[in-house]
């Protein structure tokens, strides 16, 4: 009996069957680290170093949108639905200012979607409903130039209820509304043709329109998705390994030892774990950086040897 397709999937001659996803296809989640698992650059993101501030980057691939910065402290919680093991848990630090979450996705990643539609889906759910009332998601769309995106986005917050007003090349390409979370995890979902002219990206937006918040009041986010298809399809579990490498084609960090003496000059050469979007910004402890690519980064001391501890970004 020879391997065939059926309604449901593949079927192999022990009459066992490998279903398809949805769409007839794997990864069709264009965002990366949707889940919230892979956290390179830490667990808990305050105002310590300005790690929460506005328009940084936080749990891979993600950044904080606010309305100025510390409006809210970023984690990787366990506060999640059933099924899933992580969500981002933002918890407001700065009374009456709007924030919100964001992706950039790289062309490579979404040029087929462009002048088709796409939907937007995820679970979400607030600590209270008295003040953080009003929660609101956008796909946006990029027509500057590919891969050179402003990430902060936002050109004015506005007043609550009304929309933020984007940047020149950014664009809503559905119509924002409130989403009515609740104190319970629900799935939300949106759905909008990318028709804009010259898009090159797209930008996934998730954010708190409400500028009458409580000090402490969270709102819970996971399992984020984007699909090319005019409905919502289960969210599509990755192996922890690959998302972590697919994260890492952004950010991912160094280390090693640099050898080096008084009288001798030592050089060291690192490939990166996997090829980086483009040659990225290396900063840390790293000796002098003589040459930098998107495969490896090449370094020199003068002197005593050196543990290096470094990262690598190539982040949007």
């Amino acid at each position: 009996m020879a391997v065939s397709l059926v309604s449901t999937g593949v079927q192999f001659p022990d009459n066992s069957t490998q279903i398809t996803a949805a769409t007839g296809f794997g990864f069709k989640n264009r965002i990366i680290n949707g889940a919230f698992a892979v956290a390179q650059r830490g667990t808990s993101f305050t105002s310590t170093g300005g790690a929460n501030n506005d328009d940084t980057y936080n749990l891979d691939r993600w950044y904080v949108l606010s309305d100025g910065n510390d409006a809210v402290d970023i984690t990787q919680t366990t506060t999640v639905p059933t099924g899933a093991k992580y969500s981002i848990g933002l918890d407001v630090e700065t009374i009456n200012k709007k924030f919100g979450i964001a992706q950039i996705i790289e062309n490579a990643n979404c040029f087929d979607a462009i002048g088709q539609t796409v939907t937007l889906s995820f679970d979400a759910k607030v600590s209270s409903t008295t003040k953080l009332d009003n929660v609101k998601c956008a796909i946006v769309a990029w027509s500057g130039t590919a891969d050179s995106v402003t990430s902060d986005i936002i050109s004015a917050w506005g007043a609550e209820g009304t929309n933020p007003t984007l940047i020149a090349n950014a664009t809503y390409e559905n119509s924002p509304a409130n989403l009515n979370v609740t104190t319970s995890f629900a799935r939300y979902t949106v759905s909008a043709a990318v028709d804009t002219s010259s898009t090159t990206n797209i930008i996934v937006f998730i954010w708190s329109d409400v500028t009458d918040t409580t000090l402490g009041d969270f709102l819970y986010i996971t399992n984020v998705q984007l699909e090319k298809s005019s409905t919502a399809t289960s969210f599509d579990y990755r192996p922890y390994g690959t998302e972590l490498m697919l994260c890492q084609r952004y950010y991912q960090k160094i280390t090693g030892d640099l050898f080096g003496s008084n009288a001798n000059v030592g050089y060291a050469v690192w490939s990166f774990k996997v090829s980086m979007r483009t040659a990225p910004t290396v900063t840390g402890n790293t000796g002098t950086i003589d040459s930098n690519t998107s495969e490896y980064v090449q370094c020199y001391l003068n002197g005593y040897p050196r543990w290096v501890n470094a990262t690598a970004s190539a982040e949007l």
